[in-house]
């Protein structure tokens, strides 16, 4: 089970300082959505020439032309990269195909998928390396979670690894641990910390424990 902090509400410098207090602790840093929007592909550059061993995902949450964006993330150094579930399976193949060849990895955000099992299992069968159920922030702020989600995926795919984004704190991640999915992405539960770096370090202790 690996631990990645998803970075959102920041510009590069601000996300070059959040990792300095948590690299030991986090195994994949997420350059988010806003970031992208905000800062471009050149964030995901900046933090991959900052520490070049850590695993850097972007979270491009692509909807289409898979296979030519996958490319442009994979030049910016990104080793991981987002597609849509609810995107066309021509789409979730070509990111696959490019990324295949670029040696880099896909996972697959199912947010606002509403026929998850069904959804999950169909994409599970285009080798994708990661499925991840995620109650995004709209929701949370709605009291959500992924919770019961998590336990829809583990049941029906068969082949990628199993992700859960959305509202994770400490308080609640004993309860992620126990359905055992293989990656746990926490954003505001350690960014929004005074104490980031110990807050890191008690996580990546309980999912090691877990």
């Amino acid at each position: 089970m690996k631990l990645q902090l998803a970075l959102d509400l920041v510009n590069i410098e601000g996300a070059i300082e959040v990792v300095k207090q948590v690299e030991p602790y986090v195994d994949i840093v997420e350059i988010g959505t806003p970031i992208v929007i905000n800062e471009g592909l050149h964030a995901v550059k900046a933090l991959k020439n900052a520490f070049p061993n850590m695993t850097v995902l972007a979270d491009l949450k692509i909807m289409d032309a898979g296979g030519y964006e996958v490319m442009k993330a994979s030049e910016a150094g990104a080793d991981i990269v987002t597609i849509l579930g609810v995107a066309e399976d021509a789409s979730i193949t070509g990111a696959v195909e490019e990324a295949k060849k670029q040696g880099k990895q896909i996972l697959v955000d199912m947010i606002a998928v509403k026929n998850l099992a069904e959804r999950a299992a169909q994409v599970d069968a285009l080798g994708v390396d990661y499925i991840c159920v995620h109650t995004g922030y709209d929701l949370q702020a709605v009291g959500q979670n992924s919770f019961e989600d998590l336990l829809t995926l583990k049941s029906v795919v068969k082949n990628a690894k199993i992700a859960v984004a959305g509202g994770i704190k400490l308080g609640t991640l004993p309860e992620v641990i126990a359905a055992g999915p293989d990656l746990v992405i926490v954003g505001g539960g350690i960014t929004g910390q005074d104490d980031m770096s110990a807050v890191a370090s008690e996580m990546q202790q309980l999912i090691k424990q877990g």
